[in-house]
């Protein structure tokens, strides 16, 4: 007597077990991989478009012992006030002179030159950071 076969062969009619899950998660890696860059564009976009006041250090020239001058440039809404951080340092890193400068012009581009004052000679001065005042 002949043995019947009771399943089909493998692999001969459609696809098998595996090749099914392998397509599912090929599926739900690229819908999670697009969901993804989709949040980090929005996160960068809403940090870009959110930011009332920006400010970019042009150049900075030590003065003297006791003082710094930056020139900044300073973007920012037209009815926006803020104000910017600057700090001068020392050779060996440390902190020397920090001052707040308050921009409240009724224009979108503000191009200053700024003066700090500090405790000792400074080597370099850094833009710390611009904050809006509302």
């Amino acid at each position: 007597m002949a043995a019947v076969r009771e399943a089909l062969p493998e692999g001969r009619y459609g696809r098998s077990q595996d090749q099914r899950a392998d397509r599912k998660l090929k599926i739900i890696g690229s819908v999670l991989g697009v969901a993804f860059l989709a949040m980090i564009g929005w996160f960068g976009y809403d940090y870009v478009a959110g930011q009332d006041v920006s400010a970019e250090l042009i150049k900075s020239r030590i003065v003297s012992d006791s003082r710094a001058e930056a020139h900044l440039e300073v973007r920012k809404d037209l009815d926006a006030d803020g104000h910017c951080t600057l700090r001068a340092l020392s050779e060996d890193g440390g902190e020397v002179g920090r001052a707040d400068f308050r921009f409240d012009g009724r224009t979108e581009r503000i191009d200053e030159v700024v003066s700090l004052r500090t405790t000792s000679r400074a080597t370099a001065v850094e833009l710390t950071a611009c904050t809006s005042a509302g």
